[in-house]
Parts: structure tokens; sequence; C-alpha cells
């Protein structure tokens, strides 16, 4: 008789038992989607006689005040209950922003909805100034005044907050907004408003059709890009102290984003950061998924579970993804 202390052989484990149908497979699965745990961008832009589709994003369009009640009404029916909205004014100014126009939005959709959705807002300058900065321009247009910046932003997040967001997002990269933002929230007795920072974003090329829903690409003569100011692909470091930093300002969940080409950071910051983490799949990420089902390339509901187990692998309690509202159906085939 063999002695049962002795190790089993590895030469002749049979891994394929727990594969071998699907009921086995749901039951030993480690990693779990739940539609719950995804949040649904929105885009409202004032001034459209009509909702326009977003170039690449299915689904998705630019909204009017008027089918933004109903995309959501939509959306809630579809199982989404978690949205992120972004707001596209018709007016642009250099500083002292009018933040009204996207804060009548959110009353508009908490006075229809009420508790039946949790609505955080995007809070970022991009939308809202003549250049598609993120920030407050220098006078000579060459660089982001950081803290004049941080004062525009302080000011959009707590009138945000003010309308009914459930949570507001920073998501300029500005230093220390999140401190400045924090702090204004408590004062006016907010205290209870999320705040969800982009701590860790980075200046991607896959941003794209993100920029023509949200009419956000930059037009300064002197400052081209967000390279001065988004993260460095080349630099992880920079994600550490980021993240280490706005956690210690007094952000309730962290994010990473773009999604896929940062997964090792992700992995590696949610597990030594013990925060609630969040990842975007951005609009370039996710139009490349719907570019391979549209050829035939790839099945569409399987490659989008696909992904979005990858980033709940990686360590994400939530992910903003434009599929939100199929998820349902993409986990039911």
């Amino acid at each position: 008789m063999s002695d049962p202390r002795e190790p089993f052989p590895l030469s002749s484990l049979n891994l394929r038992r727990l594969r071998q149908d699907e009921h086995v497979r749901a039951l030993t699965r480690e990693v779990h989607i739940q539609t719950e745990q995804l949040i649904q961008p929105l885009f409202v832009a004032e001034g459209i006689p009509t909702r326009q589709p977003v170039p690449g994003l299915t689904g998705v369009c630019q909204e009017t005040a008027t089918s933004l009640l109903q995309q959501v009404e939509a959306d809630l029916e579809a199982g989404v209950r978690k949205f992120l909205l972004f707001g596209v004014p018709l007016a642009r100014r250099e500083r002292q922003i009018d933040w009204s126009y996207t804060a009548g939005q959110i009353t508009a959709l908490k006075r229809r909805f009420g508790r039946d959705l949790w609505l955080a807002t995007d809070v970022c300058l991009c939308s809202s100034t003549p250049h598609g900065h993120c920030g407050v321009l220098t006078a000579e247009g060459d660089h982001v005044d950081n803290d004049a910046s941080v004062q525009e932003l302080t000011q959009a997040a707590l009138a945000y907050a003010q309308a009914g967001a459930d949570c507001v997002a920073p998501s300029d990269m500005m230093d220390s907004r999140v401190l400045a933002i924090r702090g204004a929230l408590d004062r006016a007795g907010l205290a209870r408003t999320v705040l969800m920072s982009y701590a860790v974003k980075f200046h991607s090329a896959l941003y794209g059709p993100f920029r023509v829903a949200a009419d956000s690409t930059p037009r300064a003569d002197g400052l081209k890009d967000r390279a001065s100011y988004q993260l460095d692909p080349a630099r992880p470091s920079d994600a550490w102290r980021c993240a280490q930093r706005d956690l210690a300002e007094g952000a309730d969940i962290l994010m990473v984003k773009p999604g896929l080409p940062y997964l090792d950071l992700l992995r590696e910051l949610s597990r030594a950061i013990r925060a609630p983490w969040a990842v975007y799949q951005v609009s370039g990420e996710f139009a490349a998924l719907e570019a391979l089902a549209a050829q035939g390339l790839a099945h569409r509901a399987a490659l989008h579970r696909e992904i979005l187990t990858a980033f709940k692998r990686a360590g994400a309690q939530m992910v903003i993804t434009y599929g939100a509202r199929y998820a349902r159906e993409w986990l039911a085939a």
C-alpha cells in the first residue's frame, strides 16, 4: 500500500476534470463579473438638435437633455444602475467657468430616477475651455497653471455635488486637486459625496472616440497634447506616487485608465494599496473590440466577457465600460 502522506505526483494530475462541462466550470470559477459593478458612461451636449452617435462606440451617443433621460430609463431596464456623466456645454471660457449646464442635467436625472441610480460626474475642464485642455493655461499658453486649474475644478465638483451627484470624479491629473475638492465638499456639508479619483491616468493614444463624444481634443497652439500632465506610460513609479497621494488626500475610490495596457499596474497597485479600485475601459479599447466583432473575427459576447474577466482578475472592483448596457446579455450568452 502506498503511503498517503506522500505527495500526489504532478504527472498524474488530471486537470481537465474541472473543465469538462459548463456546470463544473461554473462551480469552480474564481473570478465573477457582476453587472452591479459596471458603470456606464453618458454624454450630454448642449445645443444639439438630436442625439448624435459617437463613431466607434456602439450604442453610445451625445445625448440631448431629453434623450438623456430616455437613455437612462432604457439602461435601467437593461440592468444598469451606475453611471458616469460627462457634460458638454455650449459656452466655453478660460476661467470662472459656468458649471450650470452639467449641474442641471444632474438635477434632472436625480429628480427623475432618485435612488434608482448611482450617478458619478466627471470633473474636468476639457469640455468647457476653448483650448480643450484639462486645466487653465498660463498666459503664454504653453503650460497648465496647476493652482488656477485646481480652483476651477473645486468649483465644478462643488456645483455637481450640490446638484445631487452621488460621486465626483476628477480626471484632470492636476496636483492636489483631491485635497482641495475633499475639503470643499466637507466644508459645504457634503461629506457623504464619494470622491473617485482618476489617480493613475496615462497619456494614451486610445482616447480618440471619447474626444469626439466630449468635444475635448486639445486645440492650443502652444500646448499640443496632454503629455505634460497625464502620466508617461514608461514611468510606472509615477502611478504609485499619484495613487498613494490621492488616497491620503481623501479619495474614496482610485482608478487606472486605460485598462488593458496597464493591467500590470492595476494588479500591483490593487494588491499593495487596500482601497476600492476602478478601471476605465477607454473608448479606443472598446472600439477596437467592437471592430473585431464587426469584422467577424471574434464572438462579440465572448470577447467582452474575456476582457471584463481580465479587469476583475487584475484587481478591479468596478469597471467603467461603454458596454455596461449590454453586459446582462453578454453574461447570459
